[in-house]
Formats: C-alpha cells, sequence, structure tokens
C-alpha cells in the first residue's frame, strides 16, 4: 500500500504559469478550479480539492487549481517573511497528490492586487482560464482591497451559468484545519501535531551540501540541508525519515545553530540510520516524524556523544513503532 508521503512524487502533475499577454493553451482551459493559496495543502485544502473533483465530474471537466506566487503578505510585507510550509514545486505535487493534476500559478505583485475583482472574475477566470466550475474556501477574498467574497463571485459566476461551490470551514478532530495552526505546531516541535493537520507529516526538500564534518568524527556523519530563510521550525532533535532515490530511510536529524561548536546559521543535520554512501549533491526529502527534544550546550564531546547514542535509539523506537513510508 501507497503512503500519502509517497502518492506525493507519484502523482502526474502540470504547473502552468499564468502570462497576462499570452493566451492559455486551448487544452488546459475548460477546468473546474479550486481556487486558494494551498500554503502546506492540509486536510482542508483536500476538501476543496474533493470538492473540485466531484463538481468536474458532474459537469464531464477536469479539476484544477489557481494558486499565488508568491504568497501575498511576501509583497504587502516584505519585512515580516511568511513561514512557507510548501514552496511551489511541492506545492504542485501535493495538489495533485489529492486530485489536482493541473495547477495554475499566477504570479503576484501589486499590479495584479489592484485588479478589481469583477474583472478578476471575468478576465481571469471565466475569460483567460474558461472556467467550467468554481471552487473556493468560506474565508477566500480577491481583487483590489480583498473586495471581492465567496458570495460575491457565487453570484457573478452563476449568473453567467458557472457554478460555484463555497466549502465552510473544515475541521479534524474537532479543530480548525488551516495553514497558521500548521505553522504554529512547526514553530513548537509539534511535528506529530502538524502532520495531523496535514494529513501527513511536514516534509522538506534540499540539496545535500557540505559541513564541517564533525558528526564523522563523533561517530555520526550527516547529511546537511539550508532550509529557508523564512523556517520557524523550532530548534531541537527529530525523529526524521529521509527520502534517497526513491527510497525512505529512518533517521534522526538535529535542526539549530549548533551551541556545542558555533551558534551558527541555522542548518539541518540528519544522520541516517544503518545507510554509508555519498549524498553532496543529492536532492532529498526529509519528513518530521516526532520531536525529541530541545537543542542543548554540552561541556563536553563526551557527553553530547551519551546524548546523540540516546537520541538515536529514541527516534528508532519511535520509528520502529511508526507507519513505514513506502517506496
Amino acid at each position: 500500500m501507497t503512503s500519502p508521503a509517497d502518492a506525493i512524487s507519484a502523482a502526474p502533475h502540470i504547473a502552468f504559469v499564468i502570462d497576462l499577454a499570452k493566451p492559455v493553451p486551448a487544452d488546459l482551459r475548460g477546468a473546474v478550479i479550486a481556487l486558494g493559496n494551498f500554503d502546506g495543502v492540509h486536510r482542508g485544502h483536500a476538501e476543496l480539492a474533493r470538492k473540485a473533483v466531484e463538481l468536474g465530474e458532474r459537469l464531464g471537466r477536469k479539476p484544477a487549481a489557481l494558486t499565488f506566487e508568491p504568497h501575498p503578505r511576501s509583497v504587502f510585507r516584505p519585512d515580516q517573511p511568511v513561514f512557507r510550509l510548501t514552496p511551489p514545486a511541492i506545492k504542485t505535487e501535493l495538489l495533485a497528490s489529492v486530485g489536482l493534476p493541473t495547477t495554475f500559478i499566477l504570479p503576484f505583485d501589486r499590479e495584479i492586487a489592484a485588479i478589481e475583482a469583477k474583472a478578476f472574475i471575468d478576465d481571469l477566470l471565466l475569460g483567460r482560464l474558461g472556467a467550467a466550475g468554481l471552487v473556493c474556501g468560506y474565508d477566500f477574498h480577491f481583487g483590489k482591497g480583498r473586495a471581492g467574497s465567496p458570495e460575491m463571485l457565487q453570484a457573478h459566476c452563476e449568473a453567467e451559468g458557472v457554478p460555484v461551490v463555497i466549502v465552510p470551514p473544515f475541521a479534524f478532530a474537532g479543530e480548525p484545519v488551516s495553514s497558521t495552526l500548521v505553522r504554529d505546531a512547526l514553530s513548537q516541535g509539534d511535528v506529530a501535531r502538524a502532520a495531523d493537520l496535514l494529513g501527513r507529516p511536514w516534509f522538506v526538500r534540499g540539496a545535500v551540501v557540505h559541513g564541517e564534518k564533525r558528526g564523522r568524527d563523533l561517530g555520526y556523519p550527516t547529511a546537511n540541508m539550508h532550509l529557508a530563510r523564512d523556517c520557524k521550525l523550532r530548534h531541537g532533535i527529530y525523529a526524521v525519515r529521509m527520502k534517497i532515490d526513491g527510497r525512505w530511510h529512518d533517521g534522526v536529524a538535529s535542526f539549530g545553530s549548533r551551541p556545542t561548536f558555533d551558534d551558527g546559521p541555522p542548518k539541518l543535520e540528519t544522520f541516517v540510520f544503518d545507510f554509508s554512501g555519498d549524498l553532496y549533491g543529492k536532492q532529498v526529502d526529509v519528513a518530521f516524524v516526532a520531536w525529541l527534544r530541545a537543542e542543548a550546550k554540552f561541556e563536553t564531546l563526551d557527553a553530547l556523544i551519551v546524548q546523540m547514542n540516546a537520541d538515536s535509539a529514541a527516534a528508532r523506537d519511535i520509528l520502529g513503532k511508526s507507519p513505514p513510508f513506502l517506496p
């Protein structure tokens, strides 16, 4: 059986960047489009996708997503960067895994933000994209001054014969799901709660880079990665899985500034259990399964090694009891 994490890369997907100076290819027009930023592609977003698939089946049309890049807050408040849960490439893959194989990406800037809500509907959604149907969340707002509401979208489009489904707040285990809640969970190190809200473990992707080789000297050679500067994951030690060449491997990871050594810029350092091979330059995914402890400073290397042994044992125990990610 394939796990949700593996469905991500298995689903074929198309990312089409909209250029307002050029037409959209005819074979991409006429879809039922789910609208949103979709950061994280959490359970609530999956519900939007389900509704788009359902409406598409009723209309005999393909489902798709329309999203915005960069995140609008990055345009209006560049001094307050958003902790992005999913960069564009991963977001497109995740959307495909929940049933939206095509993602339209609208490059977002102040010029796009200044488009009146009615023009956004008529010129972009109905005109350029030829939407056969639309799906949005109860809190989706668009157009100049965010004047466009779900109700306005529904009334305007249905007058043109285009159905619009408004999806109410989605709750999981009695809690409304949102990207903000996922970010809050990760900033507290609660990766298990984040996984509950997302419907799968949160993961990052990046190239393995050369480090200081300290781990090798300690008996724990690590694969080092630099995460995005806006990453607000709590510094600490985690039980993780790393995807290497299509296969998941158990491991333990430290994310932080290495207070025992240099208090440097944050870095993700992953020790992969029972693995040997050169990872430098490889693109890998690291999925966070469980929080182990906070980052700490050790007075001696021997004390650090004792703790690393304990961390590895704890991670092996947790991962051994967790469902595997299948290749």
